[in-house]
């Protein structure tokens, strides 16, 4: 290094292979950070030159201790859990989600690392109540009330990640200073998680139906408004901005409640497909949900299937809850930017989605065979119950 020249900044994003992980840590290098992305897998992309990619499990504290030498901020976005048959791998979740939070936490401790950003989620809240414009004075959701262990381990992660605030670093070298981001629902072209799920539904012809009062409202993010709120916590736990987030908490999305289901809209037709106008009762579904489960406990050893609805998926897209942005305007200064989903479109189209000539195979007439005869039975199970309790 030159004499008089300042040493750049070194930031390290736990789950940095993933499609979150990945855009947040090429948009921090684009400001002129270096950037280390730490995943037990790598990126399904290539790693720009500049940028750093380390392969490591956040469950174990020596690895994540290695990657922290010299780093003055994590972004820890590694989870488990979020979605599908994830949900109901109960240990998979512990360890990563808790175990590995309480590790990022340690070494940042024992190397000196100053700044942890966490990325958490609106369910440490909602577990399938209404909320409506709710703000981050609203308690923590009870553990014992979560629908899913995912929803309960991030509620138990961010409480550690807060705690942590203001603890003493090794060496006398000052303290940590914590956030935590609470996101909504991420999309954006090239998303891996929720979106090629939705599409292969549609795609398969299970998208037969919506669900739920259709005046219901949820929340969404785009992914480059996501990775604007987490360098705006960045540069908010600096002495600079005097350390307005630290120890805080702050929801995050586009700012613009909507019908989960009208959501998705633009995406089924702009593929050219037809959107259904069946409307299920939201009680039915989860008791659907429910039983999905159960089948996929019994046999989920021998065949690990993947639910079409888990139940923390049906309160998530089916029942209001939606939070006020103001906070994070005022203290981080974030302004979300207006997305549609043309562009989720296009990259679909741009990979063959769309329409085809759909020859059925025999497993296929006996999967869509089955899963009429199970949603006739769950109405037949359930009808009797609804007509009790309206009783």
């Amino acid at each position: 290094m030159e004499p008089g020249t300042t040493a750049k900044e070194r930031v390290l994003v736990t789950g940095g292979g993933g499609y979150f992980g990945f855009r947040l840590g090429c948009a921090i290098y684009q400001k002129g950070v270096d950037v280390i992305l730490f995943d037990v897998v790598k990126p399904l992309q290539a790693v720009p030159e500049g940028i750093k990619f380390m392969q490591g499990d956040i469950c174990c504290l020596s690895e994540v201790e290695d990657a922290l030498r010299d780093v003055i901020c994590v972004f820890h976005i590694a989870s488990y859990g979020m979605s599908g048959r994830e949900q109901l791998n109960r240990k998979l979740i512990e360890d990563v989600n808790v175990k590995g939070t309480e590790n990022v936490i340690q070494a940042c401790k024992s190397t000196g690392v100053s700044s942890l950003v966490y990325t958490s989620t609106y369910n440490v809240i909602f577990g399938g109540q209404i909320i409506e414009n709710g703000d981050e004075s609203l308690p923590y959701l009870p553990l014992h009330l979560h629908p899913d262990h995912y929803s309960r381990t991030k509620s138990l992660a961010e409480m550690k990640v807060l705690e942590a605030n203001g603890a003493e670093l090794r060496n006398g070298k000052g303290v940590l200073r914590t956030c935590a981001l609470r996101p909504a629902g991420i999309y954006g072209p090239g998303e891996q998680r929720h979106l090629p799920r939705i599409v292969s539904y549609i795609e398969r012809g299970l998208f037969k139906f919506v669900y739920g009062d259709p005046l219901s409202l949820v929340e969404f993010v785009h992914v480059d408004n996501l990775v604007q709120a987490h360098i705006l916590a960045f540069e908010a736990l600096k002495a600079n901005k005097q350390h307005i987030a630290a120890g805080q908490a702050y929801f995050i999305s586009d700012g613009r409640p909507v019908n989960n289901f009208e959501f998705f809209r633009p995406l089924v037709e702009g593929l050219g497909y037809k959107f259904p106008t069946r409307r299920l009762p939201l009680s039915l579904v989860y008791f659907f949900a429910f039983l999905t489960e159960v089948v996929h406990f019994l046999v989920g050893h021998i065949y690990n299937f993947q639910p079409l609805l888990t139940r923390t998926e049906v309160y998530k897209t089916g029942v209001t809850h939606y939070f006020s942005m103001e906070k994070a305007r005022k203290e981080l200064g974030y302004e979300p930017q207006q997305y549609s989903l043309n562009e989720v479109v296009e990259w679909f189209r741009s990979r063959g989605c769309g329409p085809k000539p759909r020859n059925y195979t025999i497993m296929q007439l006996v999967r869509d065979g089955g899963l009429l005869f199970l949603l006739i039975a769950v109405m037949v199970s359930w009808f009797p119950s609804a007509v009790a309790f309206s009783l």
